[in-house]
């Protein structure tokens, strides 16, 4: 059974940190890349980052860039988002996902329920 499990969200106040955590447990982990992508409220779905099955390479859309930090860890199957500097316009569900190529937002295989990022003062 693929579960992807997501947690750390929480409301903060612009300028502060968080740090968001995803278990992957019912598939081949270290044969996908995993991202984080994210729902502001009334809006699509949007990529925030993400880490090739190697971790050898990561992607940020451009207005996370030097803000955001995508990690994985093979050994716990785990990937991490730290989140430095946030902004009420990070404000959004997180969603944990997996893909062995995905090319858009649709071609991701294995999904979180979602964890809720609040930046608010």
């Amino acid at each position: 059974q693929v579960q992807l499990v997501e947690s750390g969200g929480g409301l903060v106040r612009p300028g502060e940190s968080l740090r968001l955590s995803c278990a992957a447990s019912g598939f081949t982990f270290g044969w996908y890349v995993m991202s984080w992508i994210r729902q502001p409220p009334g809006k699509d779905r949007e990529f925030v980052a993400r880490i090739s099955w190697s971790a050898g390479s990561t992607y940020y859309t451009d207005s996370v860039k030097g803000r955001f930090t995508i990690s994985r860890d093979k050994a716990k199957n785990t990937v991490d988002l730290q989140m430095n500097s946030l902004k009420p316009e990070d404000t959004a569900a997180y969603y944990c996902a997996a893909g062995m190529t995905p090319w858009s937002i649709s071609d991701y295989s294995y999904w979180g329920q979602g964890t809720q990022v609040t930046v608010s003062s």
